[in-house]
């Protein structure tokens, strides 16, 4: 499914970020439902209490989602790629069950580092911002990630993000501290929010859009605001023009579009703290509740022991990686550990993965190619897919589910005759299009 625009004045805006994604029947072929699924739920880890949670709508006729999105300054690594993989799956999971979603995922294109690129490279901020923006979502589109309900740009967002600080500074919770403008979180919120280090005052954070260690005494400190001139892009606020804080965006956009609580967010393990932290605070001060009914969070990829990072340029770039080994075989290989642990990137494991993922897909595609009758029946197949569903849906055990593949693939290669029988090959064929739905593998050579 392409990605392609509109104009919206002189901005060019993705048709996604227009209105709700609608399965029509189109979609209504790629996501078959079933009885049995219908009955399934989806239970994860929930980041802020450590407990096991339910995914379902609350007050919705849909799962409200929020998804942290790229700061749009350099190409995407497979760090990233892996997290909306897995958010992925979430989501064909969730249509399988026949519960809708709306996923928002943010762009931030109001950022110092996307200044100072653009700078580098002779480019306008906003210049720069597009162009990986649309690089962006070409290469979700290789992986075969489906595309967010609605994808807001920070920059359109500014005027809420202002009236939203204003209601904080009104409350009592914003101070001025130089030419930035500071949210403290009160100590009533303590219990509340995540369960940090024991020692906080270690987290040595670079906050995006100012961040001056010297101004913020306490690391659980945020800013709102900060007063900028330009010639980078500034906005005008009651506090002078300037640029809003990196955790205040995503807030004025979630807020929005989904309102709060919204039921699920996540994300890398490296939002934890403070950028999800700090939406929780914002959510604790102004609505009294959390942001989210639930988070969850994945782990790195790692390079040479070290947590891929743009800023720190140890990456493998996300385009060149699907090109060079498949969309579907780089999802076996980044999916193949459970979401919470890391992974380290090595060459050699995904070329094995590679392999070991084509020999799947033949021995699965082989069992209903051609006129040969063989001993899988329909309810076999049936049961298959379904262990494959309840396994996703056990704490996102991807990692199970692939496994489960692969011994499916196993056992056809040790069987006789491993080919549908002749009266059930349309629904043996019908099983595996549902594994493929929920898992964006590429099992028949149709998806």
């Amino acid at each position: 499914m392409g990605l392609s625009t509109v104009e919206a004045g002189s901005i060019p805006l993705f048709k996604l970020t227009s209105r709700p994604l609608r399965y029509g029947p189109s979609q209504s072929a790629i996501f078959p439902l079933t009885p049995l699924a219908s009955r399934m739920a989806f239970e994860y880890l929930d980041t802020l209490t450590e407990r096991s949670v339910r995914l379902r709508p609350h007050g919705r006729p849909y799962v409200a989602v929020y998804v942290c999105g790229p700061t749009v300054y350099a190409p995407a690594h497979v760090g990233h790629g892996r997290t909306y993989l897995a958010f992925d799956i979430v989501r064909r999971y969730l249509r399988d069950a026949g519960v809708r979603t709306r996923h928002v995922m943010n762009v931030t294109d109001v950022e110092d580092k996307i200044d100072e690129r653009a700078r580098e490279l002779g480019m306008t901020p906003l210049g720069l911002a597009r162009q990986e923006e649309r690089r962006f979502f070409r290469e979700l589109d290789a992986l075969r990630i489906l595309p967010p309900t609605f994808a807001p740009r920070a920059s359109a967002w500014v005027p809420r993000m202002v009236r939203i600080g204003r209601q904080l500074e009104r409350r009592g919770y914003v101070e001025r501290r130089g030419d930035s403008w500071w949210y403290s979180p009160p100590a009533r919120h303590t219990r509340r929010n995540f369960k940090l280090a024991a020692d906080v005052a270690r987290h040595a954070v670079r906050e995006p859009n100012g961040g001056d260690r010297g101004t913020r005494p306490d690391p659980r400190d945020f800013m709102i605001w900060r007063r900028q001139e330009a010639p980078v892009p500034t906005w005008s606020s009651p506090w002078g023009r300037g640029v809003p804080g990196w955790h205040l965006e995503c807030y004025a956009m979630a807020l929005h579009h989904l309102g709060v609580p919204v039921d699920y967010q996540g994300g890398g393990k490296d939002l934890v703290f403070p950028h999800h932290y700090a939406q929780n605070e914002i959510a604790l001060a102004l609505e009294g509740t959390p942001f989210a009914r639930g988070f969850m969070h994945f782990g790195f990829v790692r390079d040479g022991g070290s947590k891929m990072s743009k800023s720190v340029g140890n990456l493998v770039s996300l385009g060149p990686a699907t090109r060079e080994y498949g969309a579907s075989a780089l999802r076996w290989y980044l999916l193949s550990r459970p979401y919470a642990d890391s992974l380290d990137w090595s060459d050699r494991d995904a070329g094995r993965a590679r392999l070991a993922y084509r020999e799947v897909r033949r021995r699965i595609g082989r069992s209903v190619a051609g006129g040969a009758s063989g001993t899988v029946s329909a309810a076999q197949a049936s049961r298959f897919a379904s262990e494959v569903a309840r396994s996703i849906g056990m704490n996102l055990g991807v990692d199970r589910a692939f496994e489960r593949i692969r011994r499916w693939a196993d056992a056809l290669g040790r069987a006789p005759r491993p080919y549908a029988r002749a009266g059930d090959r349309s629904a043996v064929r019908a099983a595996y299009e549902r594994v493929e739905c929920l898992t964006g593998l590429e099992l028949l050579g149709t998806r």
